[in-house]
């Protein structure tokens, strides 16, 4: 099989989708591996990395996509990609088709094989191609809010940590998965008081048991929100329902209830967001000011620490990648329910429920449609 890997085209994207390990695996086992010029360059990565593993770097992104069976990426294809994209091609990546409908539907066009990191599970139903970059961006959630409590970038002016004789910031965090535990870890780690807030009361015991002491678990509803962001300075949003658009917990009402200078991180903006103030913002440009609350809502957080985010992500997806070059996607899913939950669209039929209900598009089971 013939193994693409492309240089990423979104704004501020310094991840790449193989590690030159990962090259070597796969060239070993029998499959050529196709590397466009400069796509390890963000992570520290050189072409001549590949190329001593018998990659073959080409100069022209279009080769990339014309030739490989298979594409392995990181984010979601940009528009200038979906051209690109032919039928029967199988593109391994993150997509959040939940968030981006244009997407979803020139995916669905382009009658690709459509396969989501974020919605593979393992077998105790967890996300392990989404973990590690949840990690990533629950611990980068709490360094950027500290950034933007800072005056000079709209905030409140608040030292996370305090000092003797001066409290130190709130910080609230909305659900307590990955996300939220990585968050809560970090700014109680610097002195902050933290609330964590979810719905599952067994992931509350669990957080309690482990947090330190300055960090209190709380059972999420509407009162205990809107209390726990109007003491709040920074607010992490941290909710996910796989494949889900992410449920809208704050209104723009709310936000009035909220200290001015306060800083919102919505790391659920992949899927949408859960603020309702919310839109996706850049590195470059990453925030923006609604009801004086400052939102930071970059969508591609972990590429900003792309060496960092690149090893830990191809860690986890390069054995999958492994397993669809050497049997193709059918065999795998076939073996492996996990790996067919992250089958989203198969040449132009959706196949995952909740990006079907949030578009209104009909839903086909894989085994109907492959």
């Amino acid at each position: 099989m013939i193994v693409g890997v492309p240089r990423e085209v979104k704004e501020d994207e310094y991840r790449v989708g193989l590690l030159p390990v990962g090259a070597e695996e796969l060239t070993a086992a029998g499959h050529s591996v196709l590397v466009e010029s400069g796509a390890g360059s963000g992570s520290g990565l050189f072409d001549s990395d590949y190329e001593a593993v018998g990659a073959t770097v080409v100069a022209d992104r279009a080769e990339i996509w014309s030739k490989a069976d298979l594409v392995v990426k990181v984010k979601e294809p940009q528009p200038a990609e979906w051209p690109m994209m032919r039928p029967g091609q199988v593109v391994f990546t993150y997509f959040h088709f939940a968030a981006d409908e244009a997407l979803t539907r020139a995916v669905i066009d382009s009658k690709i094989v459509a396969i989501a990191y974020e919605t593979i599970a393992d077998n105790r139903g967890h996300l392990p191609l989404l973990t590690p970059m949840s990690e990533v961006a629950g611990r980068m959630s709490i360094q950027q809010g500290a950034k933007f409590l800072e005056r000079p970038q709209e905030g409140r002016g608040i030292l996370l940590a305090g000092v003797p004789g001066v409290a130190p910031a709130e910080v609230a965090i909305l659900g307590g998965g990955i996300v939220g535990s990585n968050a809560a870890k970090v700014a109680a780690g610097l002195g902050a008081n933290v609330r964590i807030l979810d719905i599952n009361l067994d992931r509350l015991r669990y957080l309690d048991d482990i947090m330190p002491p300055n960090v209190t678990t709380l059972y999420s509803d509407r009162h205990t929100i809107r209390e726990s962001i109007e003491r709040a300075d920074l607010v992490i949003g941290a909710v996910l329902i796989a494949g889900a658009r992410a449920p809208r917990l704050v209104t723009r009402d709310d936000l009035r209830r909220m200290k001015p200078g306060a800083v919102i991180v919505d790391v659920a903006i992949d899927q949408g967001g859960c603020f309702e103030t919310s839109k996706p913002t850049t590195h470059r440009h990453p925030t923006f000011v609604v009801e004086d609350v400052v939102h930071y809502c970059v969508t591609n957080m972990p590429g900003a620490v792309g060496r960092t985010s690149t090893y830990a992500l191809c860690n986890v997806t390069l054995p999958y990648a492994m397993k669809l070059a050497d049997r193709g996607w059918r065999a795998v899913a076939e073996q492996s329910p996990g790996i067919a939950r992250g089958i989203n669209v198969i040449e132009g039929r959706v196949t995952n429920l909740p990006v079907a209900e949030t578009f209104g598009l009909p839903f086909v089971p894989w085994t109907d449609a492959a």
